[in-house]
């Protein structure tokens, strides 16, 4: 397969926002966002608004085959310093010689882009692979995990000017998930609300503009499991139950299971009474981040962590219906949260 680790999209957003284009940008993956953004920059800068007529061809892989887009991108540009293809819906193309042989000896004047959604280069074509490599660049966009979503709220505020807190972070990655087209889409509208003399993003913004209630979330439910508080976590879990789209075991079961797997870990670091010793055993961004953890340890033993891990396994396999003919997912939810409380 392609060795794309040290291509990434900040690498590639900055060699274009010098100015500097390859010949060609093979982007690929199971994350259409940054294929998106990288073929849309090109797109709108690659040429200047007057040259594009001529100059800036968009091609459909379910529309045409590979030796129509290599004859597109033998085209010599007119009046321009460069033409721009690109080639979106790539995946659907059946057969690449004509692409691997432009690949080859491709146009210096021409900046191909080829989008291969929800999938890969075929790694047994090496030839085709390392032309590319030689030419320009092969990229492949993966899905963000779901602890990465808070880092990448964070930044992605922090380049827009703005400013949010843990807990509002949190809010949002729980609630709108990994699809990253439509997490920045929700975050651009939070954005748009805010007032120019205070960028400050807080869970009271986060319930006005996105819906997500500030007192009972994901969030605040994972509060009271470290904390053991039996009311508290009660009363979320009875305002889920009126409210379905505000929360499910689907979308919190991951969550609580990576506190309890991080858990677990944290009772085997050598100083595990240091919140700095913990944080950093657990690879945590900051010290502060292990506050929950030490909290945790004092709440939980560590038999009753491993416990609790084993339990998690059982109400996931049964929420996808292992061993579980009839009972409702609120239902396993209470289980589960009767369980690890008591």
């Amino acid at each position: 397969m392609a060795e794309t680790k040290n291509v990434t999209y900040e690498s590639i957003m900055r060699e274009l926002m010098d100015g500097k284009y390859r010949p060609i940008y093979y982007l690929m993956g199971d994350e259409p966002y940054y294929i998106d953004k990288i073929s849309e920059y090109i797109a709108e800068h690659a040429l200047q608004p007057e040259e594009r007529d001529f100059n800036q061809t968009i091609l459909f892989g379910s529309d045409v085959n590979a030796s129509q887009i290599a004859d597109a991108a033998r085209r010599y540009p007119m009046m321009a310093e460069r033409q721009v293809v690109i080639v979106k819906e790539a995946q659907n193309i059946k057969n690449t010689d004509a692409l691997e042989k432009y690949a080859k000896q491709p146009l210096m004047s021409t900046v191909l882009v080829v989008c291969h959604k929800n999938g890969k280069i075929d790694g047994r074509k090496r030839e085709y692979v390392k032309a590319i490599q030689q030419a320009g660049v092969i990229f492949e966009s993966t899905k963000i995990k779901d602890r990465e979503l808070p880092a990448f709220i964070e930044g992605y505020l922090k380049r827009k000017g703005a400013s949010i807190d843990p807990k509002s972070t949190q809010l949002i990655a729980d609630a709108i998930g990994s699809d990253l087209s439509r997490l920045t889409s929700e975050l651009d509208k939070v954005l748009i609300a805010l007032p120019e003399n205070d960028r400050r993003i807080t869970p009271q913004i986060v319930e006005e503009q996105i819906g997500v209630s500030k007192d009972f979330n994901g969030f605040e439910l994972k509060d009271a499991i470290v904390n053991r508080n039996i009311f508290k976590a009660n009363q979320i879990i009875n305002y889920f139950d009126k409210n379905p789209k505000a929360g499910n075991i689907y979308s919190f079961l991951p969550m609580i299971f990576n506190y309890f797997q991080n858990l677990i870990q944290a009772y085997y670091c050598p100083q595990k009474q240091s919140q700095e010793a913990v944080a950093q055993w657990l690879e945590l961004r900051s010290p502060w981040a292990a506050k929950d953890y030490m909290t945790g340890m004092r709440n939980y033993t560590a038999m009753k962590t491993m416990q609790i891990i084993s339990k998690l396994r059982e109400i996931d396999a049964k929420s996808k219906g292992l061993d579980n003919p009839n009972t409702p997912s609120e239902e396993l939810m209470k289980e589960l949260i009767f369980y690890i409380l008591h």
